[in-house]
């Protein structure tokens, strides 16, 4: 929400102008807006997912976390997903806040749901869903995981669902995190507390009725998903167990040759993201999955700069994120100073880019239209109860601007 709000203040402003619906590199090139602007920074983030790699990946009941955070976020592209929800065992490969964020979705009691902006398609299927456990997966062990405390302690209060966590799998990992840094050792004290917490009789009580469940499982490696008779939906996943070598962040984990199957019809794979080449004229590290720059200047390419998970890979959350951004800006201000970027010849600027986009029959969305966009969906969410409504069809979001 804050964020938000701090978006809207920096688009009200004068300074800033805003055009949205328009898709760089097809509708514009970046040599294009180069030639339109003294300085072009890029921070389109990370679009893509990053596959597994391992057979049955594409059986019907294995999503990635991207589309199926997209379609309870009510992201257009994803809206037609219809993830089959009527298995009771779901597994989520990867140990992030996106993991944690699905887990709760997939488990949290629809009166909570409700009260949120999640698509009423969304909440019609999580209605019907009979997942009642849900794993979270990793390569790695306890003191690698990327998920952060706030998030994972929404998560353990989450009402109607109690937390299994192994008590062997925490052996000795206080004096392990003495010296870790702050967040890193309050993460792990959290996770040890919780796995060896012996309930109070009421919360064995409410733990008795907690029709749900989920849980963390730690150094396993996703080797195949297995399918059902038919050879067409997923019925179970086929893990390799790892050991660690190394230790900290660095550690990495390396297959023991021992195997186990997991049951699950609903296998959900969050390792991360990847940004995509936007436009030929740009060089990217396929790789890495970013633009190559130092200090957010893209390599050879004078005036062309770039922020975000485009420039240093996509990990981290929204301050990670807004440090970078700061760390690209002093970038471009150095550059102004230094005279790097040479101001002395006058730029067109959005002028040279509208008759551009004129030219290919394209109409930019302006600030004040995605305000009108924004008072729908909170006009219609008002009327369910909830912050918002989104609109998941853009010919919808178009026609409601008279475009």
């Amino acid at each position: 929400q804050n964020v938000i709000n701090a978006f809207t203040q920096t688009a009200r402003s004068e300074r800033c102008a805003y055009y949205g619906n328009v898709t760089v590199g097809r509708d514009v090139t970046v040599a294009e807006l180069r030639q339109a602007y003294h300085a072009v920074v890029l921070s389109y983030g990370a679009e893509d997912n990053r596959v597994l790699g391992i057979p049955g990946e594409n059986l019907s009941g294995v999503y990635s976390a991207r589309e199926f955070v997209g379609w309870y976020n009510g992201l257009p592209e994803n809206r037609d997903l219809k993830p089959d929800l009527s298995c009771e065992t779901a597994l989520i490969l990867g140990h992030g806040n996106v993991a944690l964020d699905i887990a709760r979705i997939l488990l949290s009691p629809l009166s909570l749901l409700r009260k949120t902006d999640i698509t009423e398609g969304s909440l019609a299927a999580l209605a019907c869903s009979k997942v009642r456990r849900v794993w979270l997966v990793g390569r790695r062990g306890p003191l690698q995981v990327a998920f952060t405390i706030k998030e994972l302690r929404e998560m353990i209060n989450l009402p109607g669902a109690r937390p299994v966590l192994n008590p062997a799998d925490f052996t000795g990992l206080e004096n392990a995190v003495k010296d870790a840094p702050r967040p890193r050792k309050r993460l792990t004290e959290l996770m040890i507390k919780t796995a060896l917490e012996k309930p109070g009789e009421k919360t064995m009580e409410a733990q008795a009725a907690a029709p749900r469940e989920w849980g963390l499982k730690f150094q396993r490696s996703p080797q195949e998903v297995l399918p059902t008779a038919d050879g067409r939906r997923a019925r179970g996943i086929r893990m390799a167990l790892t050991r660690l070598e190394g230790s900290g962040d660095s550690a990495k984990a390396v297959p023991t040759g021992d195997v186990e199957e997991l049951e699950c019809g609903l296998v959900l794979s969050s390792i991360g993201y990847r940004s995509l080449p936007l436009d030929p004229a740009v060089p990217f590290d396929t790789q890495r999955g970013v633009i190559p720059n130092s200090s957010g200047r893209v390599e050879g390419v004078p005036g062309l700069y770039c922020s975000g998970w485009v420039k240093r890979g996509p990990t981290g959350v929204i301050i990670t994120t807004m440090n970078d951004s700061f760390d690209t800006a002093q970038s471009v201000l150095e550059d102004l100073q230094v005279g790097t970027l040479d101001v002395s010849t006058s730029r067109e600027g959005f002028g040279a880019v509208e008759s551009i986009l004129r030219s290919r029959g394209v109409r930019p969305v302006s600030f004040s239209d995605w305000e009108k966009i924004d008072a729908a969906e909170v006009a219609r969410g008002k009327a369910a109860g909830k912050p918002r409504e989104k609109i998941v069809d853009p010919q919808e979001m178009l026609r409601l601007i008279g475009h």
